[in-house]
């Protein structure tokens, strides 16, 4: 399904990653709840109106969910729902599920999903393992790397449209 903005729905692009746009500013997050949440919220929602406000009121919210224990910790409160405004319970259950993952294979920090997803083998499990939550397609998996701030080699601006929006 695509929309008739779907530019709007992509991120910026990465500018120290080699790609065309050097102009543009990184699109990341050095926050884990950030990334979970934002991968999340992604699909078939317009980026800049929708997604980026939830996920910036998120990391001045919870600013210790930077990791993955500490986004725990919050989750565990049921407030995410009031943080971010998002009532969908399907959306919340994919940031469950998705954090889940991350504590079952001990990714902690942003710098260390970076690393997970970088490499061969630990990344093959990573994705593997996210690709059975509901709804995170390759192209979310792909999302979630450059949101952590590595090339996946996808690029989602040119994909948007294509098929689920990640």
């Amino acid at each position: 399904m695509t929309t008739e903005n779907d530019a709007a729905n992509t991120p910026a692009p990465m500018d120290s990653h080699g790609t065309d746009a050097p102009t543009e500013p990184s699109r990341g997050w050095d926050h884990i709840g950030a990334i979970i949440v934002d991968a999340t919220l992604q699909r078939r929602q317009n980026y800049n109106e929708t997604v980026k406000p939830r996920v910036e009121a998120l990391v001045a919210e919870w600013p210790d969910a930077a990791t993955t224990s500490g986004f725990r910790q919050h989750l565990d409160t049921g407030k995410l729902s009031e943080v971010i405004d998002w009532p969908s319970p399907g959306r919340l259950a994919q940031v469950e599920d998705i954090t889940r993952v991350f504590e079952r294979l001990g990714v902690e920090t942003v710098v260390e999903l970076r690393g997970a997803l970088s490499d061969q083998a630990k990344g093959a499990a990573l994705r593997e393992a996210l690709a059975l939550v509901r709804h995170v397609s390759p192209k979310t998996l792909d999302y979630i790397g450059t949101l952590s701030g590595i090339s996946t080699g996808a690029d989602v601006d040119q994909a948007a449209g294509t098929e689920d929006s990640p």
